[in-house]
């Protein structure tokens, strides 16, 4: 069972890591335009997820919202403008960073107290995604990592909502068909600029089904059996196997920049994710975010 659920969180958060990959070799490899990337990628993704949940019994009740189908359709299109110009690594640790900063910030605005040694961490944290925008000559392009800051305010504004929503693998899947729509019909009004080809549709419908819909699957599923905060710490490995996977299959480069500030943000988040042992105070400290996707 212990064997199981190991590989169930290794191949989920593989996929996560994989869309960075795959937005990234589509854009920058394939002729397809962002817009028409994230319909088909929000499209493949809802198709996906519905098989999933039309095929798998035993699934609790949930519905998606408009709200939530926004943030979702927002993070996408964002994450697919700012790929156009950021490496994969570059990529994935401003979207992670950004998503457990915005968790972190709701906690403490709701109430949540920290302990001294999580208050370090999200210093930490906030110090590396600081020094990483710096200007300087490692430093990335400052409007494409305004957006994937952005895509990653959305994406943690999309999860914070979707707590407590009911089966999260519905949730998902509801939320994935309401955002086709805006996804749809904004591909369609400038379709007189889309760019399409063959190698960018199959990656773009690869992220969607595969690394989107079918991995976020295997996430809920591996879920049920780890406690959150090591289901937190966990997602520190996403921005690493994507920063390897990047060097690897697209030959990016790694500064010495990146890796530091990279330490700082994914050092900084395990010490606010990972409790202490110490006796709760009337009011519990914040947990790390139970969810998922950062991806």
């Amino acid at each position: 069972m212990k064997l199981r659920i190991a590989i169930l969180t290794i191949v989920a958060l593989t996929a996560f890591a994989a869309n960075s990959i795959l937005a990234r070799a589509a854009l920058t490899q394939t002729a397809i335009d962002p817009l028409s990337f994230t319909a088909i990628r929000i499209v493949a993704g809802a198709l996906m997820l519905w098989l999933i949940v039309r095929f798998r019994p035993g699934l609790a009740d949930g519905r998606g919202t408009w709200g939530s189908a926004l943030a979702l359709f927002g993070y996408a299109i964002l994450f697919a403008v700012a790929y156009l110009s950021l490496t994969a690594a570059t990529g994935a640790l401003l979207l992670f960073g950004a998503v457990q900063v915005t968790m972190v910030s709701w906690s403490l605005l709701t109430g949540d107290r920290l302990t001294p040694r999580q208050w370090i961490g999200f210093a930490l944290a906030l110090a590396g995604l600081v020094w990483l925008l710096l200007p300087g000559l490692a430093a990335p392009p400052p409007v494409p990592a305004g957006l994937m800051i952005a895509a990653g305010i959305a994406w943690g504004i999309y999860t914070l909502r979707a707590r407590g929503a009911g089966d999260p693998t519905r949730v998902t899947a509801s939320n994935f068909l309401l955002a086709s729509i805006p996804a749809v019909l904004i591909a369609a009004v400038f379709s007189g600029r889309a760019s399409l080809d063959f190698t960018g549709i199959l990656l773009a419908a690869a992220s969607g089904a595969l690394a989107s819909g079918l991995g976020y699957a295997i996430w809920y599923a591996a879920l049920k059996h780890i406690q959150t905060s090591t289901a937190a710490v966990a997602q520190l490995s996403v921005p690493v196997i994507t920063a390897v996977a990047g060097v690897g299959l697209l030959a990016e480069p790694i500064s010495l920049r990146l890796a530091l500030a990279g330490a700082a943000v994914l050092g900084g988040i395990a010490l606010v994710a990972v409790k202490g042992n110490q006796a709760a105070p009337p009011q519990r400290c914040s947990e790390a975010p139970e969810d998922k996707d950062s991806k």
